[in-house]
């Protein structure tokens, strides 16, 4: 039985909830209403945070994977002492409010990820108790566990039909990721109608298959039944828990049951029927001092004084491990720079070797000076080169910092922004470029959270060959490079993909992509580190004054660079810039921009063996691959594609300086 604080307690919160919908005419009351006993008993009964220390390391991660119930999380963040005030509750889903229609990391204080893409959540979640797992291993003593925390979600039906969270799900439990709690809103009512119109699965049978604990809890306005729950839950040793809390949406309201309020505000009356029915008392707006109080005591007060425990337990393992305390403080403040650059892989000009090869090279040397990486392919390491150190992660070595993904690129890219999101590690994921399709929702989350996960993608272009147009990017480049608060990077050999492998390791803001060739490709002598920090430099000067330029990236460089040589002997005097960053080069101030691309050297040819819409920022006439591919020998293609020294000349000539 719930107590009568409870009980007030979760009929304040659907009241503020709904009322903050109703006054912005828009939002989701039906989670607010229904799934209410959950948050609460949650945030009372166990979550562990703190409104004055929110970077503190060890606190439980509160993951809301079913974004649209944000009326709720902000309305209990404003009670657990966090800065959202009544009149920023008031200000719900309106222009640069701290209370968005979607919860954003990094906007508002107490809000652990962004959230709306269903099943996103849930896939993070995994990272963020990986990571727990991780560091529980390096740090933890028998007699000092400085990290012991859990990862809390809530989500819906929609969550569990996304394939990501399938996929997340799946690989959480082969690694035993005990520390993980889904808390599942089963009210089998979804947007379109019944969830029975959509989905027959057997959720227990589901979940248990994939190595889960399953509870089912049968009245989710029963917080006690919820609490019991969470607690056998938390006391599971070998695997994560779904608990299956069945819940009536919209519960209280006049379409208590229907799909029609989900997404629907109650109207003024509506709002006033529903506060009869409830036997609320309180005015608009209004909450009774008792249930501040009570959250100020099992919230606030619980958690601060968790963190207070916490730092004595830490000080107490800064005297009896003062190694370990120090390295732990690298991990807390991300405090990892390269320095000593001993042994790092360097290539003699001349040398042929795939880029792919260096960036897995850089990589392992990487990992050796920054114990914080953590990451893997998903099931393609002999052919991205990409893989962690200190063997593979799993249950019996969690030390471990190579994660076998497997053929899961969608939530690869999620646990890799959850892993960087918890603090103290970088996470890093790699695929073929081409399937960056299957991860480019959770890269884009990544870019709106800008956090600086690491994804790393080979076979860059149609050179790969015989596996043909399926395998052969085309659009991919111009999808990423279309997505704001990133940076994608296409080195054009050794020099340049070293460069940006540690451009990316220590990188602090935003998501960063490199992608690399299959196929060798020459060190050439003009590639620049520098310029590669700047997005773009001139890569080949001619010996007089250029009167034109070819634009380019990648392994079309030297290609490019023959070009304008084979021009000068005729005397046509061609610049030619290497732009490994579009983004990092439109960064930079306007005088180094127009030092490398200057407005009066306008004959300019773009080229990229890609799609060609992102270069026409920068050039006029752009020679890329506008079909898709096709599966041939690589030694073909260049041919088929006009990507040869003797086609791009005739074409610079008749297309650019015959203009």
């Amino acid at each position: 039985m719930n107590s009568w604080i409870d009980e007030k307690s979760i009929t304040t919160l659907r009241v503020l909830g709904c009322e903050i919908i109703t006054k912005a005419k828009s939002g989701h009351p039906g989670i607010v209403l229904g799934a209410t006993a959950i948050f609460h008993t949650l945030f009372t009964r166990h979550l562990n945070i703190d409104c004055n220390d929110v970077q503190w390391i060890n606190r439980d991660r509160f993951i809301l994977s079913a974004g649209h119930a944000s009326a709720l999380l902000y309305t209990l963040l404003h009670f657990s002492g966090y800065p959202i005030t009544m009149d920023d509750l008031k200000s719900f889903r309106q222009k640069d409010s701290l209370t968005p229609g979607h919860p954003e990391y990094g906007h508002t204080t107490g809000v652990e990820i962004s959230a709306g893409p269903l099943g996103q959540g849930v896939a993070t979640s995994v990272g963020i108790a990986l990571a727990e797992k991780h560091l529980e291993a390096k740090f933890n003593k028998v007699d000092a566990s400085i990290i012991d925390h859990f990862t809390y979600v809530i989500c819906g039906d929609g969550d569990l039909q996304e394939g990501v969270a399938m996929e997340a799900m799946s690989l959480a439990g082969h690694l035993k990721l005990n520390k993980l709690i889904v808390l599942y809103d089963s009210n089998d009512v979804q947007l379109d109608g019944d969830v029975s119109l959509a989905a027959s699965d057997l959720m227990e049978e589901k979940v248990r298959s994939m190595h889960w604990n399953y509870l089912l809890v049968e009245n989710g306005n029963d917080c006690d039944e919820i609490d019991e729950a969470i607690r056998k839950a938390k006391m599971s040793s070998d695997a994560p828990t779904l608990i299956e809390i069945k819940t009536t949406i919209g519960y209280g309201s006049l379409y208590s049951g229907e799909s029609s309020i989900h997404g629907k505000p109650l109207s003024e009356g509506e709002l006033q029927q529903l506060k009869k029915g409830l036997n609320y008392v309180e005015g608009p707006f209004c909450v009774d001092p008792k249930v501040y109080a009570f959250y100020k005591k099992s919230v606030t007060e619980r958690g601060a004084e968790a963190n207070s425990n916490w730092n004595y337990l830490l000080s107490t393992y800064a005297r009896k491990y003062p190694l370990e305390y120090k390295e732990f403080i690298h991990y807390m403040f991300h405090d990892f720079k390269i320095e000593n650059f001993e042994n790092l892989p360097t290539y003699a000009v001349g040398d042929s070797v795939s880029t792919r090869v260096v960036m897995g090279k850089v990589l392992d040397w990487a990992s050796s000076q920054m114990p914080n990486l953590l990451g893997g392919s998903a099931d393609l390491t002999p052919s991205t080169m990409v893989k962690g150190a200190d063997g593979i992660f799993s249950f019996v070595n969690p030390l471990g910092r190579n994660i076998k993904f497997g053929v899961r690129e969608h939530a690869m890219s999620a646990i890799v922004n959850g892993i960087t999101l918890h603090s103290g590690l970088k996470g890093f994921g790699a695929g073929f470029f081409v399937f960056s399709d299957y991860a480019k929702p959770a890269i884009r989350m990544a870019a709106i959270m800008r956090i600086p996960s690491i994804f790393l993608f080979s076979h860059d272009s149609v050179c790969v060959g015989e596996d043909g147009p399926t395998h052969q990017p085309i659009e991919q480049l111009t999808m990423l490079r279309a997505m704001p608060q990133i940076k994608v990077y296409r080195p054009a050999d050794a020099k340049e993909m070293t460069a940006a492998m540690l451009l990316a390791v220590e990188n602090k803001q935003d998501p960063f992509v490199i992608v690399s060739t299959r196929q060798n490709v020459p060190v050439l002598a003009q590639t620049d580190a520098e310029g590669v920090a700047k997005g773009a430099y001139i890569a080949y000067e001619p010996k007089k004054q250029p009167t034109s330029m070819l634009i380019t990236c990648g392994s079309e460089l030297s290609l490019c660079i023959e070009v304008a040589k084979k021009l000068e002997s005729e005397n046509e005097f061609v610049r030619v810039v290497s732009m490994p960053c579009m983004e990092v080069f439109q960064m930079q101030d306007e005088e180094y921009r127009k030092q490398i691309l200057p407005p009066n050297l306008t004959k300019r040819m773009a080229v990229e063996m890609g799609a060609s819409m992102p270069w026409y920022r920068f050039a006029s006439y752009v020679h890329g691959i506008d079909t898709f591919g096709k599966s041939m020998p690589l030694k073909e293609i260049p041919q088929e594609y006009g990507f040869t020294v003797e086609q791009l000349y005739e074409e610079f000539k008749t297309k650019v300086l015959n203009k």
